[in-house]
């Protein structure tokens, strides 16, 4: 019999779950795994992980799985045929998804008699060892509490608190940043080569530059709490800098949509603070976006009514 306090099942053996294998081994935890793909066990195997020939042999195998699929849908083909073997048991589902489907999906588990955890695995890549990767988890506080020393081995934790969403929330807006920064770094470094320069020169400039972001972050992230920045000179400024981009990207044969999207954002807002008599920001527009798409204090209609929309 396993030693539940110090033993752990891994479902899905995509890189993340690879990884998260091989640092529960590292730690001295005893680990078992089950995969669709069942030769992707074959490596963890080798290491000296414990193969599950079926889901329910793995739920069976230890208190506590956690869940590294591609999104919380794979949790219930998953889990759902063999959701018997749940009472009891334990489910960190460290897959990415929505902070709804996060919810959805604690209540599913816990419906079925099992304990919930949520988490979002900030990692530099797969590396889960890197300085700067961590965990963010949320759910019930007990819950965490009795499972973080099993699951320290994963990274550095951060509880959030006890909704299920909480960490999806997180992981998510990090993301958001994430996403359009990689893609960004894509259009520079094409630039500088495509104008016929050397990308490596031009790395130490942009490391250089990024270590200001923090304090962009911190000025930013204040006046976003009461409503985000807003002058009209300056998004002019910023309308008009975007435009020097594209045609930098654009003189050099690179795609600059994304470049293209970031002004449009600046024109909305120019347009959008004419229209109000008083300065709209970037953030509000985007706060407002879902649920009331730029309605903010009537700045819509008086854009369509005067024509500043377009």
């Amino acid at each position: 019999m396993s030693d539940q306090r110090n033993s752990v099942t891994v479902i899905g053996l995509g890189p993340m779950g690879r990884a998260m294998v091989k640092a529960f081994l590292k730690a001295g935890v005893e680990v078992t795994v089950w995969n669709r793909s069942p030769e992707k066990a074959d490596a963890m195997v080798e290491l000296g992980a414990k193969r599950a020939g079926t889901v329910a042999e793995a739920l069976d195998a230890n208190e506590v799985t956690v869940l590294s699929l591609t999104h919380y849908a794979a949790m219930y083909d998953v889990l759902g045929p063999d959701a018997d073997r749940l009472r009891g048991k334990v489910i960190a589902n460290l897959s990415s998804d929505s902070p709804e489907q996060s919810r959805r999906g604690a209540a599913w588990v816990r419906e079925r008699g099992a304990e919930f955890l949520s988490g979002g695995v900030m990692s530099a890549g797969n590396n889960i060892e890197h300085p700067a990767s961590y965990i963010f988890y949320s759910g019930p506080r007990a819950v965490f509490d009795a499972h973080a020393e099993l699951l320290r081995p994963l990274g550095p934790q951060e509880y959030l608190g006890a909704d299920d969403g909480l960490a999806q929330v997180f992981y998510q807006g990090l993301l958001t940043i994430f996403h359009p920064w990689l893609l960004a770094f894509d259009q520079a470094t094409a630039m500088i080569a495509r104008a016929g320069h050397d990308i490596a020169q031009f790395v130490p400039f942009a490391v250089r530059s990024n270590a200001a972001f923090p304090y962009f972050m911190e000025q930013f992230s204040v006046r976003n709490a009461s409503g985000g920045w807003a002058d009209l000179a300056g998004l002019r400024m910023m309308d008009a800098g975007a435009q020097h981009v594209i045609d930098a990207s654009e003189e050099a044969g690179v795609d600059a949509t994304l470049s293209h999207t970031a002004q449009e954002f600046w024109r909305r807002a120019v347009a959008a603070s004419l229209a109000a008599g008083n300065p709209v920001s970037t953030y509000e527009l985007m706060a407002q976006a879902v649920s009331e798409p730029m309605r903010g204090n009537g700045v819509v209609e008086k854009m369509i009514s005067t024509g500043t929309s377009k």
